[in-house]
């Protein structure tokens, strides 16, 4: 059984191609650019040269036969047909309160997804497209939506009202949702076993930190608190995300500037966050360069992602009581060791002990680390994600009649055994 795992983005698509009975990554890769012009995709086949190629992809329909036709490519590719595929696992970034766990995909499903496409308008059009797309391309193959926001479902009332109208709530869905949630799931497992816990026995916060950033709170192997809201601009400073600020900045800049409703949102979205503050860079990496040099608005964005950071791992604590463990991930989490040094300074007096030598030395996405002390009552991790290994998890628990939510399932990767 091959599993094709699709994460449609506004502007690229990735993908994963799984062989469940090896228990091995056949491809994977990613078309970049789409929708922008010059894309191309990059392809990658164990043991083989990483292929690239430019190819125009105005469109999602597009960007999915380029990655159909370079999986079946003679010579780049690693199937001789599609029909060597038994599934099809699809990113979406917003299921609202209907979908509480991944579900196959139907007419009612798409449509519901479709229903709430407001709530994540960067995200769930370019997911409606690709899981369109792939139907299209795949329309006998099994298809199935896997939600950022289910893993968050477990979160208790108080921590997911605003305290707006209730009826804002009641008409519009308005309330905390939180995503990454594949994310915080694979590495809670993680760190569950590398504590040599039962995930129910846990308290752990998860630190998802790339261009998008969002931080839960996990007690007892489940969500009770995350930091994305209703949508994912709400939390910690981000590449180009504001994350939290005063509610009423945005009504202020609107009547300075004299800009719309739709300029303002887009500026917080594209135009903030650590993007924001450097006036020039997303790039952790840039920003830390340009800081070295003595870059007075690098050094300041520095300040206060760490200082942000930090808030929450305090915020985070007080929830949960016993913390066992704190752990980073993605790809400033997995290689941004000096962001992860200024998170944790000073925090011994909650437990925290920074190994500031092996957390220095550990910037790699294949290795999971400790980097506290031996002697830290709470545990730092590193731990690289795999998304795409939870979409072919649930593919295959659902095909095969499996499944039935995050909580009650049992997955490879928590298991002591586990390799990848």
């Amino acid at each position: 059984m091959d599993i094709l795992a699709l994460n449609c983005g506004s502007s690229s698509v990735k993908y994963q191609l799984f062989s469940w009975a090896r228990k091995e990554i056949i491809a994977k890769g990613m078309v970049e650019r789409v929708t922008v012009g010059d894309s191309f995709i990059i392809h990658e086949v164990p043991n083989r040269e990483t292929y690239r190629e430019e190819y125009e992809c105005p469109d999602h329909r597009v960007a999915i036969h380029l990655i159909i036709k370079t999986l079946t490519d003679k010579v780049h590719g690693v199937v001789t047909s599609m029909d060597e595929i038994s599934a099809v696992g699809h990113r979406v970034v917003h299921g609202g309160e209907k979908f509480t766990c991944s579900v196959l995909i139907d007419e009612d499903v798409l449509s519901a997804i479709k229903e709430v496409q407001h709530l994540a308008p960067l995200h769930n059009p370019p997911n409606i497209a690709g899981i369109e797309a792939a139907q299209s391309v795949l329309p006998d193959a099994p298809h199935v939506a896997i939600f950022d926001t289910a893993f968050h479902q477990t979160m208790p009332q108080h921590a997911y009202t605003y305290p707006l109208p209730y009826e804002w709530y009641e008409k519009h869905g308005v309330r905390r949702y939180g995503f990454h949630g594949t994310s915080h799931l694979y590495v809670s497992k993680r760190a569950s076993v590398l504590l040599g816990k039962n995930p129910k026995d846990c308290n752990i916060i998860t630190m998802h930190i790339g261009n998008g950033v969002s931080h839960s709170a996990i007690q007892g192997g489940i969500s009770i608190d995350t930091s994305m809201g209703l949508t994912p601009l709400e939390g910690a400073v981000m590449g180009t995300r504001c994350g939290d600020i005063d509610p009423a900045i945005p009504m202020f800049i609107q009547q300075q500037e004299n800009l719309s409703a739709k300029e303002v949102d887009s500026i917080l979205n594209k135009k903030a966050g650590i993007y924001g503050i450097t006036g020039r860079f997303t790039d952790r990496r840039d920003v830390i360069e340009e800081a070295e040099k003595g870059d007075e608005r690098c050094i300041l964005a520095l300040d206060i992602e760490g200082y942000r950071l930090k808030k929450y791992i305090g915020s985070y604590c007080a929830v949960l009581g016993r913390l066992d463990a704190v752990v980073f991930t993605a790809g400033v989490g997995e290689m941004g060791w000096l962001i992860r040094e200024r998170a944790l300074e000073d925090l011994e007096h909650i437990g925290i002990i920074l190994d500031k030598e092996i957390n220095k030395n550990t910037m790699t996405r294949k290795r999971e680390t400790m980097i506290s002390t031996p002697e830290s009552p709470v545990k730092v991790f590193v731990i690289p994600t795999d998304e795409e290994l939870v979409f072919t998890e649930d593919v295959v628990a659902i095909l095969e009649g499996t499944y039935a939510d995050h909580m009650h399932f049992d997955y490879s990767f928590a298991g002591k055994d586990f390799k990848k």
